[in-house]
């Protein structure tokens, strides 16, 4: 059974664009939120082999560091045409020094190199929710989309060059509320870190709480 969540929580993140996403997303619940990188935790190696066993990875440590209920994304662009790749190593692909726009270069280096036409891909978003006593909960979201020339510097990431299906415009060109804002009275939104939101949102969280 799904548990809910009040009072403070460790966001379990070291990037700044997905705490500033996770904190808008959190607003309307009157949730205190904490990232593990202002409470200077250490990042956990990310052995997992799928999106939801690394966020558990990182919810779980931050939970234990901090006797906090703590929840962790973990998300990636999947390309059709480089059998998913580049997945779970989105970031990895981007180095240490986060270079996304290499990372870009390279999916289209990639599928240039393989010959492959194909442009399609989707956003994976796994979010997980751990307190201390050990219980987690686990919220998928998915949004499909093609990949084009980058436009946009709004986002972050490879949001330049993901066109979500039924847009003319990519992420990078879009606002952070057109992105990942939730119209709560239909518990829609557009991307896939706002859908495995709303998914949460129903399970475990209470507006104005």
């Amino acid at each position: 059974m799904s548990r809910r969540l009040t009072g403070k929580v460790v966001i379990a993140t070291h990037n700044a664009g997905k705490l500033a996403e996770m904190r808008t997303l959190l607003a309307p619940f009157g949730i205190q939120a904490v990232s593990a990188g202002e409470l200077g935790l250490p990042e956990p190696d990310e052995t997992g082999t799928m999106f939801s066993e690394n966020a558990a990875i990182k919810a779980r440590a931050a939970t234990e560091a901090t006797g906090l209920p703590a929840f962790a994304d973990d998300s990636g662009l999947c390309v059709d045409g480089l059998d998913g790749a580049p997945g779970i190593f989105s970031a990895r692909w981007a180095g240490p020094t986060k270079d996304f726009a290499g990372a870009m270069a390279r999916i289209f280096a990639e599928l240039d190199r393989r010959g492959v036409q194909d442009r399609r891909a989707h956003f994976v978003s796994a979010l997980v929710l751990a307190w201390p006593d050990g219980h987690t909960e686990l919220f998928e979201g998915r949004v499909f989309g093609e990949l084009v020339e980058a436009r946009g510097t709004a986002g972050f990431g490879y949001d330049p060059i993901f066109r979500p299906d039924g847009h003319d415009r990519t992420f990078g060109e879009m606002t952070a509320e057109e992105k990942h804002g939730v119209d709560w009275q239909r518990g829609l939104g557009l991307s896939h870190r706002a859908r495995a939101f709303v998914d949460l949102s129903r399970a475990c969280l209470v507006p104005g709480a």
